[in-house]
């Protein structure tokens, strides 16, 4: 089913899936054209905490249950040229879109948007959308809105290494002192005393003795001695980031030839925080 078709509310609630599935985020703002009162543009919250809302064509978008998908990839939509979500695209910026996607033959529609995830078909009927910056106060004067951007920093988990445990064997020569004991021949005399039944006679004669001598044996045995294993810790540190942000100022020419900015605006917004 085409996203053309289908009610903006069914599209609000649903989510952007790009050319390789990879799901892209959600659905921020719809666009309808002024003429036809179709969808035609949506669009995705993309970037941390989904902060950041890109654009998609939906001229060759297909929906499938509560699923847009596009025939583009996330760097190519994230990638797509700025413009703030919630104001109406101009000729120029449309045709910017166009171009970059490479659909609408370059063909221009006025459309009008609606944020928000609840709504009837009335709030986004064709030809409501007002001109980008103004709008109409009770009385009939014009203002304009004033916007900034907001710094919005977060953390994401990234691999930075792997750590291998690992055990190889290596020799080494150990030295170990052991008792070793042999026996010797020595002489032993003993007078004979008198009663003493030794027999005496003269003749040639030998007597033998065993001698014992200690030899080192060694025996070497593999045995268990520790246990070892990785393991890792948190740590902590306080990391500053910079990042230019753009905001808005308000001048007031009166007509007298001197201009007035905005900081008087800013002093009120300073005690309107305080309070």
């Amino acid at each position: 089913m085409t996203a053309a078709n289908l009610n903006p509310d069914v599209l609000q609630q649903s989510t952007v899936e790009g050319v390789d599935g990879e799901n892209i985020g959600k659905v921020g703002q719809v666009y309808l054209d002024n003429e036809t009162g179709e969808p035609n543009w949506v669009t995705v919250k993309t970037g941390w905490f989904g902060t950041s809302e890109s654009f998609v064509p939906l001229d060759a978008a297909t929906v499938d249950g509560d699923t847009i998908r596009v025939p583009y990839d996330k760097d190519r939509i994230k990638g797509a040229p700025h413009n703030e979500a919630g104001v109406p695209l101009t000729e120029s910026d449309e045709q910017e879109l166009y171009s970059y996607y490479g659909v609408g033959g370059g063909q221009t529609y006025a459309t009008a948007t609606q944020s928000g995830t609840s709504g009837t078909d009335a709030e986004f009927a064709p030809g409501t959308a007002q001109t980008a910056g103004t709008a109409q106060t009770g009385e009939g004067a014009d203002y304009l809105t004033r916007s900034e951007e907001q710094l919005h920093v977060g953390t994401e988990k990234v691999e930075t290494g792997r750590a291998r445990l690992r055990k190889y064997v290596v020799t080494e020569d150990q030295t170990v002192t052991v008792p070793v004991s042999h026996e010797e021949v020595r002489l032993v005399r003993e007078p004979v005393q008198p009663g003493d039944t030794t027999e005496s006679t003269i003749e040639e004669a030998a007597a033998d003795v065993t001698l014992t001598e200690e030899r080192v044996v060694v025996n070497k045995e593999t045995v268990p001695v520790e246990k070892v294993s990785l393991g890792t810790e948190t740590v902590t540190e306080q990391q500053d980031v910079t990042e230019a942000v753009r905001k808005e100022e308000i001048e007031l020419d009166d007509g007298s030839g001197s201009t007035r900015t905005d900081d008087l605006a800013d002093a009120d917004r300073g005690r309107r925080l305080t309070d």
